[in-house]
C-alpha cells in the first residue's frame, strides 16, 4: 500500500522530485529566484494548457534515472523502514518517465502572458465572442486575445445582464482556447456569486486553457459597467472573493493571471476616490492587475487613478478598457494606446471590437441581399477575392484535416480523387 500511495503521489504531481528525475545541478537550484512560479507546497507548475510538440528527450532520456537522483524518495522508504521496496518503485518510476516522454509538453499561457507585459511598453488587444475571431486575431498578428463576456452575451441575444452562467462561458472559453495559441484574457463577471462561488469559477477556468480572468466587485446580478443601475458589493465581502481567486490561483497555477476590475466609480453612490481605495486593497490581496472601470473617455480620472495606484504599487500593472460604449473618435484629445501604457496601463483592451465589426459588416451585406438578392452575393465574391477570408475551407483548414484523413483513414486518398468537392491542390 505505501508502495501504491508513494506512486500515486508521484504520478499525480508529475512534477514533484519524487517522481521526476532531476539532475543534481537542476535540484540544487530549486527554490532560487527566476526558477518558475511555485505553488504552496514548493512544486513547479510548468507544465499546463496550450501548445504541444512532441519530445523524446527530458530528464533521463535512457532509463527515467541515468544521471539523476530521486529527492526524497530513499529518505520516504527508510522513513517507514521499507528501504527493501526502493528498486520497485524506481521500475514503476522508470515506466512512468517512460510514459512522460512521450506526453505533449505544453505551453503556459499565462506565463506567456506575464512574459509580454513585462517586454512590451503596453499590450493591447481586441475582444472577441467565439473560436473564429480568436484565429482571426492570431493569423493578422495579434499577440494576445481578450474574450469579451457583453460579446459573448450579445453573441447569444442576450445583454451584459448576468443572463448567461458560468457554464456557458467557460464552455465557451474552452473553445476558443483550444482555437488558438496566443494567450487569452477572459471576462468571469462576479464570480458567479460568493467567494466559494469563486472558487469554482476560477478553478473551471483553469480547466479552460485561458491564461487568466477579470473579476468585478459588483453586485448580483451584475451588468455591464456602462448600463446604468449598477451597485458594488461592500469591501470586505469583495477582498474575500479576491483572496480566494488568489488562493486557488496559487494552489493550481501560479502564473494563471487574476485581474481585480472595481466598478466603484460610476456604481450607485460611488466616487474615484473609492476607486482608488479598492483598488489599493484588491492589490494587497495578490491580484495580478488592477481595472478601474470608468464611466467615459475623460483624461483626468484615468490619469487620477493611476498616479494613485503608482503612488502606493509602483509596480503593479494596470489594465484599461478602452471601451466600446465610449465615441472615442469624438473626444477632442482622446488617449492613445502609447500614452496609457506610459501611464501604468499596461493591458489596454476593446472590449467588443469583433462584435462591432462583425455586426456593422454583416448588417451592411444582409441588407444589400434583401435589396438586391443574387448581386449582393456577387458583389461579396467579387470584393473578396484575394482576401485571406476569401475561401471558408481555407479558414477553417480543410486541407489540413484531408490530410490527417489520409493518414488514419484507410481509402481517403482514393475517395477524395474522385470524388467532387474543395482539396487542396484544386483549390489552388
Amino acid at each position: 500500500m505505501l508502495v501504491i500511495n508513494i506512486f500515486y503521489r508521484a504520478y499525480k504531481n508529475n512534477n514533484v522530485a519524487l517522481f521526476r528525475a532531476r539532475p543534481e545541478s537542476e535540484t540544487t537550484r530549486r527554490g532560487r529566484p527566476g526558477h518558475g512560479r511555485r505553488g504552496r507546497r514548493g512544486r513547479r507548475r510548468d507544465e499546463r494548457h496550450v501548445r504541444v510538440r512532441d519530445d523524446a528527450g527530458g530528464a533521463g532520456a535512457a532509463d527515467g534515472l541515468s544521471g539523476v537522483r530521486h529527492r526524497g524518495l530513499p529518505e520516504l522508504l527508510d522513513r517507514g523502514g521499507h528501504h527493501h521496496l526502493l528498486p520497485l518503485v524506481r521500475d514503476l518510476c522508470r515506466a512512468a518517465s517512460r510514459r512522460l516522454r512521450r506526453r505533449p509538453i505544453v505551453e503556459n499561457t499565462g506565463r506567456v502572458f506575464r512574459q509580454l507585459l513585462q517586454a512590451e511598453p503596453y499590450l493591447f488587444t481586441g475582444g472577441v465572442y467565439d473560436p473564429l475571431g480568436a484565429q482571426l486575431a492570431e493569423r493578422v498578428g495579434m499577440k494576445s486575445v481578450y474574450l469579451s463576456g457583453y460579446s459573448m452575451a450579445l453573441a447569444q441575444g442576450w445583454p451584459d445582464m448576468g443572463f448567461l452562467t458560468q457554464t456557458e462561458v467557460t464552455r465557451i472559453a474552452s473553445m476558443v482556447a483550444s482555437a488558438v495559441s496566443i494567450p487569452i484574457i477572459a471576462d468571469a463577471d462576479d464570480g458567479y456569486g460568493n467567494a466559494l462561488s469563486t472558487i469554482r469559477t476560477v478553478q473551471e477556468y483553469v480547466k479552460t486553457g485561458v491564461a487568466g480572468i477579470h473579476l468585478e466587485d459588483q453586485r448580483f446580478p451584475k451588468r455591464c459597467g456602462h448600463i446604468a443601475g449598477k451597485t458594488v458589493v461592500g469591501l470586505d465581502e469583495a477582498l474575500g472573493k479576491y483572496r480566494a481567486a488568489v488562493d486557488t490561483r496559487d494552489r493550481l497555477d501560479p502564473d494563471f493571471v487574476i485581474i481585480a476590475r472595481t466598478d466603484a466609480y460610476g456604481a450607485v453612490g460611488g466616487s474615484l476616490e473609492e476607486a482608488i481605495r479598492r483598488g489599493r486593497a484588491y492589490a494587497d490581496a495578490g491580484v495580478d492587475l488592477v481595472w478601474c472601470e470608468l464611466s467615459n473617455a475623460s483624461r483626468e480620472p484615468a490619469i487620477a487613478f493611476a498616479r494613485a495606484m503608482r503612488e502606493t504599487h509602483p509596480d503593479l500593472p494596470l489594465a484599461f478598457n478602452y471601451s466600446s460604449s465610449f465615441r472615442w473618435h469624438a473626444d477632442r484629445n482622446p488617449f492613445t494606446f502609447k500614452e496609457l501604457g506610459d501611464l501604468g496601463y499596461k493591458f489596454i483592451f476593446i472590449t467588443l471590437f469583433a462584435a462591432h465589426a462583425a455586426t456593422y459588416a454583416m448588417w451592411n451585406a444582409m441588407e444589400e441581399l434583401v435589396r438586391d438578392q443574387e448581386q449582393a452575393q456577387w458583389r461579396l465574391e467579387k470584393t473578396k477575392v484575394g482576401h485571406p477570408t476569401e475561401s471558408h475551407h481555407v479558414m477553417a483548414r480543410v486541407a489540413h484535416f484531408q490530410e490527417l484523413e489520409k493518414r488514419y483513414i484507410p481509402g481517403t486518398e482514393e475517395r477524395i480523387k474522385s470524388s467532387h468537392g474543395f482539396d487542396d491542390a484544386r483549390m489552388h
